[in-house]
């Protein structure tokens, strides 16, 4: 994580210069760490409904399309609120919001316990997804704020890489629960329960930036912000919050949209019908599935903190920001087109599952994309920008599992839904070309 020095900086030269001092604290990585351990309970949460799913639509006499529709019903809300969550976050201070919405979606997990239908299970999911839908543009404001620029695809890649991890433990827990405790409805309680349990922990010891945290020292505070005002003498911060519309006029803010909107249609269309695709065309038991799970998913983890240590390697020793990400990204988005055609035209169980590791481990090596909000916009700004970004994402979340459900339905066959993930890979893999990451937008 680099070597810890108090920097001293000349704005002017812009070349900070070293000198020994007292070991800098690494609170800023306790808090990453915590955000990983955050946002993994919220995709145990969001992806529990996937892996019960079978369990569901035998109890509540559920169709294919119907399926489709519950599975897609989180992210009508999650995505409608990433705007307003950005605001929040940006006008309200992002210890605050995530630890409101962790408490507030172990709530909403533990309710959805009580649908005794379809317009229930929809219900409580839209509830769940609007009070989710603050945590990453708070984590991505946590990640311009604490870390230094050259630790902000490391720190991006921790936040986000909660994501595959709650997947992967998730399959294997919510199934493992679901034995225990004798049902899907008791097994959604005790995840909320301690989910809740989390947010306060949580709200107990995040901060806001390091100079707030009782548990910085000197040297750690002067570390992150002696780079900020290197930062800043490079490329100036905006005055205050701007408008959002003045960062739509670019193409890069299209093309940071449109990318997490392709990833998101092959993360979230694996997430919500992945575990039915093994399901029904691999016949897994439940068992098989959630250890399956835990496979594919645990390499997207291993893939994500892989892809963050790489960027910020290759970053470190000079090379520019957009030979980096473009080469690292192009070259991600290639690897999952092609493991997802093989997932598509080999039959063998075993080998598929194998791809899809594949696909995830290559597919999180995005989770860097949650340092792009303030590359583009700078920290004042990084609440809303990130906030749209999820919103392209999320838009992705919304279609994709009606998209599948739809398919499958009419063709009786996963192979056209595969070939629509194909589609979103395309999708990714242009978009992570076309960005660029090398400077922040004039607005």
């Amino acid at each position: 994580m680099g070597d810890p020095v108090e920097i001293i900086g000349d704005s002017q030269s812009r070349t900070p210069t070293a000198r020994a001092t007292a070991r800098p604290t690494r609170v800023r990585w306790k808090i990453f760490v915590l955000l990983l351990g955050v946002v993994a309970l919220n995709y145990v949460d969001r992806g529990s409904i996937s892996v019960a799913m079978p369990l569901i639509t035998k109890e509540l006499h559920i169709s294919k399309q119907a399926t489709g529709i519950a599975l897609s019903a989180f992210f009508w809300s999650y995505a409608l609120m990433q705007l307003p969550g950005g605001w929040l976050v940006d006008r309200f201070k992002p210890r605050l919001m995530a630890a409101a919405s962790c408490i507030g979606w172990g709530f909403a997990q533990a309710l959805t316990a009580a649908a005794s239908g379809l317009g229930g299970l929809v219900f409580f999911r839209l509830l769940l997804g609007a009070v989710e839908a603050p945590i990453y543009p708070a984590g991505g404001k946590l990640n311009a704020t604490w870390m230094t620029p050259a630790e902000r695809g490391r720190g991006a890649t921790f936040l986000d890489g909660g994501a595959p991890l709650g997947t992967a433990i998730g399959g294997v827990g919510i199934s493992w629960l679901i034995a225990f405790t004798g049902g899907w409805r008791q097994a959604f309680i005790v995840a909320g329960v301690a989910t809740v349990l989390v947010g306060l922990f949580a709200a107990w010891y995040i901060r806001n930036s390091p100079r707030e945290h009782p548990a910085t020292n000197a040297a750690e505070v002067a570390y992150v912000e002696a780079s900020h005002i290197l930062e800043d003498a490079d490329d100036p911060q905006p005055a205050g919050r701007v408008s959002l519309l003045r960062y739509a006029r670019y193409r890069s803010f299209w093309a940071m949209c449109l990318g997490w909107c392709g990833f998101n249609g092959v993360f979230y269309g694996l997430l919500t019908w992945g575990p039915l695709y093994l399901s029904e065309t691999k016949h897994f038991a439940i068992g098989a599935i959630g250890y399956s799970t835990l496979v594919i998913f645990g390499a997207g983890f291993v893939g994500e903190l892989f892809g963050g240590w790489l960027a910020d390697w290759w970053r470190a020793r000079g090379t520019s920001p957009n030979v980096v990400l473009r080469t690292l990204l192009g070259a991600a988005g290639v690897f999952v087109v092609l493991a997802l055609l093989g997932v598509t035209f080999v039959p063998n169980a075993a080998v598929a599952v194998a791809f899809l590791s594949a696909v995830l481990f290559f597919l999180r090596w995005a989770g860097v994309y949650w340092s792009v909000p303030s590359i583009l916009a700078g920290r004042n700004n990084a609440g809303i920008v990130g906030g749209a970004m999820n919103l392209g994402g999320n838009v992705a979340g919304i279609l994709s599992p009606i998209i599948v459900g739809f398919i499958v339905g009419a063709t009786g066959s996963y192979t056209g839904a595969l070939l629509f993930f194909v589609g979103c890979g395309v999708l990714f893999t242009v978009c992570n070309v076309t960005l660029n990451y090398a400077r922040r937008l004039p607005v």
